[in-house]
């Protein structure tokens, strides 16, 4: 098969999406795909051109363009199948108040916030009192993310995020433990625990740095939170309209609570990602899972279950 593989852009989370992105090439060209590498901060221009020539195009880009929805409309206009959710889905997930608007309005758990598009009056404090997260309403892989017990620990985090031409999203901090939980057609995997090394919280460096953060996969929880766990990213993944894959991370409070924090619909994709490694232990290795996703995005291109 002839695949477009879409990758870099111009957000701040290009280098991952480049470095992910050659390891899907090598994993795809050892199963007989003929792949074409498109970066798409060079050859944005040429996108429909190009999609037009392939029979499939995957998408490893994180942040905007690619989460935001405008890739996937651009394909849908070549009549080109890709992986993954529509433009619509894509969108509200990534803006991280739309999705939360969602999610209460589904009767899903997830933390207060409060969304500042542009810095709030100098006497300004959080309707949920202190300490609070900020971080990028629309960005990823934790950054831009800090935590703040007052005003002043607070605006310098703000100052970075307007600096990057972000909107901010504050939430009250939440006691408890990271939990992930990827989707795989209309299956919710195993969850994996997430427990920083390198710092207090899942921040960037946590999750990219050597070392930075174990990953506990399957998570060794209740089975009963396991279940819970799996329902609501499958509930959120619905919520949101969303198709083929997801990733849906949690925080786990002490008594057992749950809170969404928010879904990625382009998550991580090396062999070691996390949802690779949850498709692991559902017997995927990593290049049948880059198949199933091929298999899922053909299925919703024609609207026919091809058959296994």
């Amino acid at each position: 098969m002839k695949i477009l593989l879409i990758a870099g852009g111009w957000s701040s989370e290009r280098e991952i999406s480049l470095v992910g992105a050659r390891g899907m090439q090598d994993a795809l060209t050892q199963r007989g795909h003929d792949v074409t590498f498109f970066d798409l901060l060079h050859d944005f221009d040429r996108l429909l051109e190009c999609a037009r020539a392939h029979d499939f195009a995957l998408i490893n880009l994180h942040g905007a363009p690619g989460e935001d929805g405008l890739v996937q409309a651009m394909l849908e206009r070549a009549d080109c199948p890709y992986q993954g959710s529509g433009p619509a889905g894509s969108f509200l997930a990534l803006n991280k108040a739309a999705a939360k608007q969602i999610f209460r309005q589904a009767g899903l758990p997830t933390a207060d916030w409060a969304l500042l598009p542009q810095r709030p009056a100098s006497d300004w404090e959080p309707p949920f009192g202190w300490p609070v997260f900020a971080k990028s309403n629309t960005g990823g892989s934790s950054l831009h993310l800090g935590r703040a017990a007052c005003r002043a620990e607070l605006d310098p985090i703000l100052d970075e995020i307007f600096a990057a031409g972000e909107c901010a999203l504050i939430e009250p901090q939440l006691s408890g433990r990271e939990v992930t939980c990827g989707v795989l057609g209309e299956e919710a995997l195993a969850p994996i625990l997430i427990e920083p090394v390198a710092g207090e919280f899942f921040d960037f460096t946590s999750k990219y740095a050597r070392g930075g953060a174990q990953e506990i996969c399957p998570a060794p929880l209740p089975d009963a939170i396991t279940a819970e766990v799996r329902r609501l990213a499958l509930a959120a993944h619905t919520a949101l309209g969303l198709a083929g894959y997801s990733r849906t991370d949690f925080i786990l409070g002490a008594d057992g609570s749950l809170h969404l924090l928010e879904v990625n619909t382009l998550p991580g994709m090396t062999p070691t990602s996390l949802v690779p490694q949850e498709a692991a232990v559902a017997g995927l290795d990593f290049g049948q899972l880059l198949e199933r996703l091929i298999e899922l995005g053909l299925e919703r291109h024609t609207g026919t279950p091809r058959a296994r």
